[in-house]
């Protein structure tokens, strides 16, 4: 597990992180979220030794986070890295052996990821040969050919189609599915939602909502539901203790004003006026939280 603790950083006057803690758990994939700015990518450089942090502690299973074990960390930058004038499985094998792998474990690792990434008709292409998506899932490959036992991704569905992202998708579930900590970053909050187990939010440098996925979106859902019945729904305006966030036709959106029980009133009304479509509580989305939180 990697463990991060009350970590400040500044830049000259400006500080950029504010006391950030948070867990990546293992087997668990974690979405970092946050707006430009807000403290994100000097977290993950943190985790990885490229900035000192100012305060705070890293810790990798309670212990400090050394350069040993940063070898073993896999991790993807925003900004893609890799040598556009060189063959792809050339490079990815190479950034296998930096990692310590033999040549024969580095092009093993090399040929099974090109492979699960659909690259490997394009493995011995240039990397400037590929279009930008392509070039992001080799990006993906060049991260995760040491085997490593932390992810962290800056941005990893970045310029990818909805058919690549499933596939990286795949990939990194399979890596979590061994037990390896997966911390990655996205404004793709549709993704995220699908993908992660724990949420952390950055906000300004600080941590404003950290934990897993559904608690929080129970600790966040207003008392919502959602009403479809088979004629105008708009007499549930006229309910005691509901406010109605919308009504289209048969639809109608409703939160709780203060009355724990006017869902079950309102449900009673509509079984008495005739057949009902549908009533289920309505979940925050992802997105909802996200700007809650901020």
């Amino acid at each position: 597990m990697l463990t991060v603790t009350s970590v400040s950083r500044s830049f000259g006057d400006k500080q950029v992180l504010d006391g950030v803690s948070f867990e990546v758990r293992p087997g668990r994939m974690t979405g970092f979220l946050g707006a430009n700015g807000s403290g994100k990518t000097t977290t993950m450089r943190i985790v990885l030794g490229v900035l000192a942090a100012h305060g705070g502690t890293v810790e990798w299973h309670g212990s400090p986070v050394t350069g040993a074990v940063r070898q073993r960390f896999g991790y993807m930058p925003e900004e893609r890295g890799l040598y556009p004038k060189m063959g792809v499985a050339e490079q990815i094998g190479w950034l296998g052996r930096l990692h310590g792998l033999d040549q024969a474990t580095a092009k093993r690792n090399t040929e099974r990821l090109l492979d699960q990434l659909e690259l490997g008709h394009r493995a011995k292409d240039k990397l400037e040969e590929l279009s930008l998506g392509n070039q992001q899932r080799a990006q993906v490959a060049a991260a995760l050919v040491h085997d490593p036992v932390m992810l962290i991704l800056d941005e990893p569905f970045s310029g990818l189609d909805p058919i690549a992202v499933e596939t990286v998708l795949g990939v990194l579930r399979e890596r979590a599915a061994d037990g390896v900590p997966v911390l990655f970053s996205s404004h793709q909050l549709s993704v995220v939602e699908r993908l992660c187990d724990d949420v952390v939010i950055i906000s300004g440098g600080k941590i404003a909502v950290s934990g897993a996925r559904d608690e929080l979106r129970a600790q966040y859902r207003p008392a919502r539901f959602e009403l479809v019945v088979a004629s105008d729904a708009g007499w549930v305006r006229d309910v005691p203790g509901v406010r109605v966030v919308d009504v289209d036709g048969p639809r109608a959106v409703f939160e709780l004003d203060g009355d724990a029980g006017a869902d079950q009133v309102v449900l009673q009304a509509a079984l008495r006026r005739g057949t009902v479509r549908s009533f289920t509580p309505v979940v925050p989305t992802l997105g909802e939280i996200f700007m809650e939180a901020i």
